[in-house]
């Protein structure tokens, strides 16, 4: 923790996760924003569904190299520098995938996006801890999710709304300044919370050490496990929207908004209940009651979906409770990690985001795209993906923290 925070940011805690929320809203506005849109660009940019699969997939892989980077460059230049280059690039990337002629082009800009996302979010959660003190953390974590949820709900209603009454390429003409105004807000506004003492120098060596380090550590294996596969549950049927909702359920793409709201409902109550609990409960405890909510509700959807025929009003209630618990136990894990290098807190966020995001990438490419035309597989692959967390969380509690 930075000795000089009280001076450094001085507003109410709130404003500070507002701002940094805003920065973790570039990802889901990047994913779920041009989903509506996706029959349209494929008819515009003479595209296949598995190419279309694959805008999505190249900007999850982009998302996950560079995530190797992001924190250990916040360790060694600062958080703020990182950021406010990262979010100029999205903007640069955002033009590019407006003005693409072919699929090829839109893959291209869409990795290059991927680059650049990961900036705000994976430095962001470094700045929370350079911040505040576990409890406090983890408080303004959860306010963070909270603002930060906002965006998946609104984001498919934009661009729904933006592909219907202009283009495709008005989609990510809006994220482009979307981008513009992020990076004048963290000119002006965000600190440097990094503390001079605490740099580290930016060379390979240096730089493999901390890799090893915490790779070497079975306890980050399994936490960065428990965090970031379970979400891929409930990210795999935002993955598969277009068959999901539109194909499935048949909603039309004005009406995929119903489904993020329940999903994002889901994550910012998780949120706020995770926040109210901070310091009153035992984390380990408060872990355990997000993965039970999510068993049971794994459960209860695959039998659902083997025993009726899928139906919104009771199929999407059903990833929103399960997003719940996830959210209920996520920010307690990030401090967690955070907190098994102190000393590394950006390296340590950009391996957890590593994890997560190869992980949503695999889903994203190869897993959506075979399960996608069932609700009884996409049911069957959410309730594995979950399943692999909570492995990784016996595991941890039984012994592999040690």
């Amino acid at each position: 923790m930075n000795p000089h925070a009280a001076t450094l940011w001085t507003a109410p805690r709130w404003a500070l996760a507002l701002l940094l929320a805003c920065l973790g809203m570039l990802g889901p506005f990047a994913v779920d924003t041009y989903l509506p849109a996706f029959t349209s660009m494929a008819r515009s940019l003479d595209a296949t569904p598995v190419q279309m699969q694959q805008t999505l997939s190249a900007y999850l892989f982009g998302f996950a190299l560079m995530n190797l980077f992001h924190g250990a460059l916040a360790d060694s230049f600062g958080r703020r520098p990182v950021i406010l280059w990262g979010v100029a690039l999205f903007t640069m990337a955002s033009i590019g995938c407006a003005l693409s002629q072919s699929i090829g082009q839109l893959v291209f800009f869409r990795a290059v996006q991927g680059l650049a996302t990961g900036a705000g979010i994976v430095v962001s959660r470094a700045v929370i801890r350079d911040m505040y003190a576990p409890a406090d953390a983890q408080r303004v974590m959860s306010q963070v999710t909270i603002f930060f949820g906002v965006a998946p709900a609104i984001a498919p209603l934009i661009g729904g709304q933006l592909y219907v009454l202009i283009s495709w390429q008005a989609v990510f003409w809006f994220l482009a300044l979307v981008g513009a105004a992020l990076w004048i807000a963290n000119w002006r506004l965000l600190p440097e919370t990094l503390h001079a003492d605490a740099m580290q120098p930016f060379n390979v060596r240096n730089l493999m050490r901390g890799y090893a380090e915490l790779l070497g550590q079975p306890r980050f294996i399994l936490l960065a496990l428990a965090s970031g596969i379970p979400f891929n549950g409930m990210f795999l049927y935002v993955l598969s929207a277009p068959a999901f909702l539109g194909e499935l359920l048949g909603l039309a793409p004005t009406e995929f908004f119903w489904f993020f709201c329940m999903t994002i409902a889901g994550i910012m109550g998780g949120a706020w209940l995770s926040g109210r609990l901070a310091g009153r409960i035992e984390p380990r405890r408060q872990i355990a009651i997000g993965f039970g909510i999510m068993v049971t509700m794994a459960i209860v959807n695959v039998s659902a979906n083997f025993l009726f025929v899928a139906q919104p009003w009771w199929a999407l209630p059903l990833i929103g409770v399960f997003s719940f618990g996830w959210s209920l136990m996520a920010p307690v894990v990030t401090i967690m990690v955070l907190d098994l290098a102190p000393e590394r807190r950006g390296l340590a966020s950009s391996l957890q985001a590593v994890v997560g995001s190869v992980a949503n990438g695999f889903v994203a490419g190869l897993l959506a795209p075979l399960v996608m035309n069932s609700t009884r597989s996409l049911a069957l692959a959410s309730a594995g993906l979950m399943s692999i967390g909570l492995v990784a969380w016996i595991i941890y509690t039984r012994g592999g923290q040690r």
